[in-house]
This record gives structure tokens, sequence and C-alpha cells, in this order.
């Protein structure tokens, strides 16, 4: 088994990244561990309180339970994901069935600053991209996705997305074995490392 984590800033392009992969690959050989599904479960907070989590920080994933996660699939077993909303800031009562695979990826914007975490990535992905790119695609997603307002977005791009992402996501980099540019939009990178990984499956 290959366990990939892929990281990079908000709306930097890493599910593209994601998509690109897949496609590359054999049908049916990659279980996909976004670190969204793994929110803290805030469900019991009132509408005032939910607006003011901090999705952006690494306190808000629950790190214990994705860790276990893996290590479950690592050794042949499936696991029930959480689904997670941002509507309600709650765990919804059903899961999702995940299942072991020759490659598991490990998608999110947080993943690489925990450490225990980094230990069990054969490969570390830090997908890169322009502030301002980031930001076009962060107010298309959370006015369509999240049902935020033009202004909530910004504000909460100002308050929490910007400052999050220069002091605990950007210096992350350094952990990564391969940094890709211009997202799912960098064909020669996500040759590359396609290559590299039909290359584990086919040894």
């Amino acid at each position: 088994m290959l366990i990939i984590g892929i990281a990079g800033g908000s709306g930097s392009g890493k599910s593209t990244v994601v998509k690109q992969i897949i496609r590359h690959l054999p049908k049916d050989s990659v279980s996909i561990i976004p670190q969204d599904a793994y929110y803290k479960n805030n469900g019991h907070l009132s509408a005032e309180e939910r607006a003011r989590i901090n999705f952006d920080h690494p306190s808000s994933i629950e790190f214990g339970l994705l860790i276990k996660h893996l290590d479950a699939l690592k050794a042949g077993d499936s696991v029930e994901m959480p689904i997670y909303s941002y509507v309600t800031c709650a765990r919804g009562k059903e899961t999702i069935p995940v299942f072991p695979k020759q490659v598991i990826i490990v998608e999110g914007i947080l993943i690489l600053t925990n450490p225990r975490l980094r230990k069990r990535l054969n490969i570390k992905i830090y997908v890169d991209a322009d502030g301002d790119d980031r930001l076009m695609r962060i107010i298309h997603r959370d006015i369509e996705e999240r049902g935020r307002s033009f202004q909530q977005v910004l504000q909460h791009y100002d308050k929490f997305v910007k400052p999050m992402h220069l002091q605990f996501i950007e210096p992350t980099k350094r952990y990564a074995d391969i940094i890709v540019p211009q997202g799912g939009q960098n064909h020669v990178a996500i040759d590359v490392l396609t290559s590299r990984i039909k290359m584990h499956l086919h040894d």
C-alpha cells in the first residue's frame, strides 16, 4: 500500500490534483481520505459560536481518529469515515465506508502540520498556488457550497484563512517531497507523479 499526502493552501487546487492522479491510475486502485471529514464535531454550539470556529487551525482536526483510520486501512481493514457539514458544523449520523486499496490519498490543508500523520505518508505533496488565485477559488466555493455571502467570505479570509495559511500551512512546504506549482494545471508534475505511483504499483 502506498500512502500519499496532498496538502496546500485553501483553494490551491488540491482536489484537482487528486482527480488527475486518480484518472491516470487503474480503476478502483485508490481510496481517498479527505481531511475535511475529520473536523471536530461542533454541532452542539450556537450559531454565533459556530461562526467563530477556525477551520484553518490544526486544533480543529481530530487527527487521532484520522490516524486510527489510516492505520486500520494499512492493516487491511475497512473504516467508517465521518460525514461533516460546514452548514451545521456537525457530523452526520451516517458514515462513508472506505476500503483498503493499493493507493490511499490523504488530502487537506493541514495534513502536513501533524508529525504523527507525516510519518505515515510515503509521498508528501504540497500544491502551491498564487494567493490571488486561491482567493478567487475560495470566494466561488464558499458562496456556492457553504452558503456564505461575498462579504462573509472576505471577512473569513481576512480573519482566519490568510493568517493561518501564513502561520501553519505554507511553512509545511519544507516537509514536502514534491511541490506542485499551479495545481492540477501542471500536467508535467502530474505525469511525473503518476509515473512514480505506477512504478510502485507494478513493483
